[in-house]
């Protein structure tokens, strides 16, 4: 292990439990006009449900004993404390691979996946398939703690990571990763194109190509389909990119307000119109809640927003990446949806796959259909 590694063991204090739950009995919540249903935003009985159960049934405990299971480390990089666990793989042949979550995430999305990647012949896959698996926490998020310096854009978790893989003695990898996961992912590969044998995405980048042609019937939708997003689904990314402190304000002194913060989000990035506990498991959700709550890192993950907005990046065109890219398109998917043309123009698109069903968070709403095209991309690149 490296000398920079410190053995981590997620241990939340008893009375940081009990604190919360006291706010949760204690929750003020808004008025809501009579059938508008998520129309506003996520409608207060669902949320007064979803209280309920956080407050009275969701048990911490459990879940911080899962997280414990796995491997959990920190290590100081450029002056922020990186979290990290690790996920072991049976055969001594596994491909390292790095997992990369966003924003509302963590690394509590991948928790299902976690095992049919490192152990792919106990769910029926081809055991040369495995994969050692690392995931760590972005700075400024859950187990990384809060940033402290401005500056922490993309570019520099690209190579804040970059060093992390240096520290694990990875010489050839591959990279996967969602949301901002997807941006960081796009800019470590070219810092390593020796090192990264293959990058999978399940939220491209794109760019117009030189010379597009007509569009076809598909590329219309697609494009459609992201100017809906930004028109009727973008007011999180102009608040967080402009005024995340103020907007941290009410999130870090309201779990109601943070829960329903989060949730929004999953139910409205997810594959179908349907109640979140029949497309996400319900206690995995909360737990993805609880770890933004109990190490106050609401504020600081949205000021993500606002350093890529101040430099520049929300416009910005990455250099190409040249390195075999694998995309995964899920039909739910409607915060980037670029056509294909496009994002063959920004990456060396070696395998494009359209899956029957999945959403924005896809590891966590469809494990098995999200390993199998992590395994069937990378083998074509072990």
């Amino acid at each position: 292990m490296h000398p920079d590694f410190e053995a981590f063991q997620i241990a939340i204090p008893e009375e940081e439990i009990g604190a919360l739950r006291q706010r949760l009995a204690a929750a003020r919540l808004p008025d809501q006009i009579e059938g508008t249903g998520w129309d506003y935003g996520m409608p207060t009985d669902e949320l007064r449900r979803w209280l309920e159960y956080w407050r009275r049934e969701y048990d911490w405990r459990i879940h911080e004993r899962r997280l414990n299971g796995f491997e959990n480390f920190r290590t100081r990089i450029d002056g922020q404390t990186i979290h990290f666990l690790r996920a072991r793989s049976p055969r001594p042949d596994a491909l390292p691979l790095l997992l990369l979550h966003g924003w509302p995430g963590s690394v509590v999305e991948f928790l299902d996946v976690l095992p049919r990647l490192t152990d792919p012949a106990s769910f029926g896959g081809e055991a040369d398939q495995a994969f050692e698996v690392v995931v760590p926490s972005l700075p400024g998020y859950g187990f990384s703690g809060p940033t402290h310096a401005p500056g922490w854009d993309v570019h520099r978790i690209a190579r804040a990571f970059r060093e992390l893989l240096h520290r694990l003695g990875w010489r050839r990898y591959g990279l996967q990763g969602g949301d901002w996961g997807a941006q960081i992912a796009t800019r470590m590969a070219p810092l390593d194109p020796e090192g990264c044998v293959g990058l999978h995405l399940n939220l491209a980048l794109g760019r117009k190509p030189d010379d597009p042609g007509p569009l076809s019937a598909e590329e219309k939708t697609d494009l459609a389909a992201m100017a809906r997003f930004a028109r009727d689904e973008s007011g999180y990314a102009l608040l967080q990119g402009t005024r995340p402190q103020t907007l941290g304000v009410a999130l870090n002194d309201s779990p109601a307000g943070l829960l329903a913060w989060i949730l929004e989000k999953f139910h409205a990035w997810s594959d179908g119109d349907r109640p979140l506990e029949q497309t996400f498991d319900r206690d995995l959700l909360l737990t993805n809640v609880s770890i933004y709550w109990l190490t106050r890192t609401a504020t600081s993950s949205a000021r993500l927003y606002r350093e890529c907005r101040e430099r520049g990046l929300w416009e910005e065109t990455p250099d190409y990446v040249a390195v075999p890219t694998g995309v995964a398109r899920y039909p739910g998917e409607t915060v980037l949806r670029y056509p294909r043309p496009w994002v063959e123009a920004q990456y060396n698109v070696t395998h494009w796959s359209v899956l029957p069903r999945g959403g924005h968070f896809a590891a966590m709403e469809q494990p098995e259909l999200f390993a199998q095209d992590v395994a069937t991309f990378f083998g074509t690149v072990r």
